[in-house]
């Protein structure tokens, strides 16, 4: 039984399918987020993969879009590896993810996916509350820019990014950082996770 697992949340086509892709600010997250997997792997931690969707829609999160599925260049889930879906921002509230972590002795997780600030800080901070060890790998999440609340409806991406009341992407990481270290989880790269620069975090046995 393990008692780590990488959490990997929400890498899926259904955001590069919308134009606001064009505004993320980590495109290549399948590349580090590959990476997390490998190292999990090597070390016999458990990965868990987790899609959002929202049936009924009609939008890109409805499975009947076809767009509810990995981002191309995200590794395939492996034989074994637990496969969920969920409907709320949270891994954790409409599946069954507390009790697969337990069938499998998890008391450590590593968080990355996307979005940073929305479903990936969402179950960081829940994972906390439910006494499991959370370490954030803030650079295997990704995110855009976020309009103003008195901004209107539909803007495009365009629009967005040169209305001065928005907050860019990197204001949004930050503000993740600080709202979560030394509250909720540890924060930690890519780097540091695969080359047991974080202490006690997963993987680094």
């Amino acid at each position: 039984m393990t008692q780590r697992a990488l959490i990997v949340i929400d890498v899926q086509e259904s955001f590069r399918s919308r134009p606001l892709w064009r505004l993320i600010d980590n495109p290549d997250i399948a590349d580090d987020v590959n990476r997390l997997v490998d190292h999990a792997r090597d070390h016999d931690d458990l990965v868990v993969w987790v899609l959002h969707q929202e049936p009924g829609t009609g939008g890109a999160f409805d499975p009947e879009s076809g767009h509810v599925r990995y981002l191309d260049g995200l590794r395939a889930p492996a034989a074994g590896e637990p496969q969920i879906r969920k409907t709320s921002h949270n891994a954790f509230t409409t599946t069954n993810l507390q009790q697969l972590l337990t069938e499998h002795g998890v008391r450590e997780l590593a968080i990355c996916g996307i979005r940073t600030e929305q479903c990936c800080e969402t179950t960081a901070r829940l994972g906390s509350d439910l006494g499991y060890q959370v370490t954030f790998v803030i650079d295997a999440t990704a995110t855009n820019p976020i309009a103003h609340p008195d901004a209107p409806d539909g803007l495009t991406p365009e629009e967005l990014a040169a209305d001065p009341r928005t907050l860019p992407a990197s204001a949004v990481v930050e503000r993740t950082v600080f709202a979560l270290s030394g509250r909720f989880a540890t924060v930690a790269t890519v780097d540091q996770v695969v080359g047991s620069g974080v202490p006690a975090t997963i993987g680094l046995s």
